[in-house]
């Protein structure tokens, strides 16, 4: 009989709009669109794509590994998915790709892994919207056999002792060191007193909390800076842009404001095009190819590259592992690399 480790049960700028100006605004309109809350009742999952064709002749894979992400709004999950179906496309397993709509909707996630349990997942890659709030469903899967790997957001140590869990892989990079640096890069020529500002995301999110404390660091690190604001947009960009028009009401001389996602560092980019301020320095985090048009048009100074794919690639093969009795590593660190002007030419 195959051992397996996953449960106590063995179980298988200016104005004017400018081509990248443009292009901002076609990318804010989009996913504010998506991101936006209606009156109609809330979509509850989407499935993105679905399995990989075969070559003629294959055995359909019973191995059914299920990569559960927090949104389809954002690039960055784009990219994690391709991942994911790289390792599907080396495995030939049964990959199920599903998401919230809404990188806040927490309670979608918690059934798409209830869903998961009814459908005899043999294993679950979970991108989870909430640190906490999603261990108590994910140790029920666990329970049931059904393997988990955590991937990007770090699940709650705490919270998954305190379920009775069994240790659970974690695959990510360090968002601290990644944001930290990417402050520090900015900073370090800074030779005037400036004011700087933090919008950060979803609070209860541990990569969240991660980077507010490396980009603190980093603005620590030179007394010229001094730390004005700090406000949460919850990785929205929409949000962003209102907390933006807030943040330069009340402080007007704000030089440098780092974003915790490139979706928010494009709200940001968004408002201060349409107010024509310019002269301030935002730095973002995820690398989307909208980060890097603004970078190259010099309305971003810093984005910081996490491999999305990369995660969703480690994720599916942990996974596997898992289920073929392996122990794989606690904790597997994904590179993070900076992205300027200076990296893109």
């Amino acid at each position: 009989m195959t051992r397996t480790l996953c449960s106590g049960t063995p179980a298988r700028r200016p104005r004017a709009k400018t081509g990248l100006g443009l292009a901002v605004l076609a990318l804010f309109s989009l996913l504010s669109a998506a991101c936006a809350t209606s009156g109609n009742p809330a979509i509850k999952e989407i499935t993105v794509g679905g399995p990989v064709a075969k070559e003629s002749g294959a055995q359909q894979s019973t191995i059914r590994i299920t990569l559960i992400m927090k949104t389809l709004t954002n690039p960055f999950f784009v990219e994690m998915e391709k991942g994911a179906r790289t390792a599907q496309r080396e495995t030939h397993i049964d990959l199920q790709v599903k998401t919230a709509t809404q990188e806040t909707s927490i309670e979608q996630q918690i059934q798409l892994v209830e869903d998961e349990i009814k459908a005899k997942a043999k294993a679950i890659v979970i991108a989870p919207g909430d640190s906490s709030r999603l261990v108590p469903v994910l140790g029920k899967a666990q329970s049931a056999g059904i393997c988990i790997v955590n991937i990007d957001n770090h699940l709650n140590p705490e919270a998954i002792r305190a379920a009775g869990m069994k240790p659970v892989p974690f695959i990510s990079v360090d968002n601290e060191k990644g944001a930290f640096l990417a402050t520090k890069f900015i900073v370090d020529g800074i030779r005037s007193p400036t004011e700087a500002a933090l919008i950060e995301g979803i609070r209860t999110a541990d990569n969240a909390r991660l980077r507010k404390l490396g980009a603190e660091r980093g603005f620590h690190s030179n007394p010229n800076l001094k730390i004005v604001a700090e406000e949460t947009a919850n990785w929205k960009i929409d949000e962003a842009f209102r907390v933006a028009r807030k943040l330069f009401k009340s402080h007007p001389r704000i030089g440098v404001l780092f974003c915790a996602n490139d979706m928010m560092a494009i709200g940001v980019i968004k408002y201060l095009q349409e107010t024509g301020r310019t002269g301030v320095k935002v730095i973002g985090f995820d690398d989307l190819e909208e980060a890097r048009a603004a970078i190259r048009a010099g309305l971003m100074a810093v984005t910081v590259n996490q491999q999305a794919d990369r995660q969703g690639y480690l994720g599916v093969m942990t996974a596997l592992k898992l289920l073929q009795g392996d122990r794989p590593p606690a904790e597997i660190e994904v590179d993070t690399r900076l992205v300027t002007q200076g990296t893109l030419k």
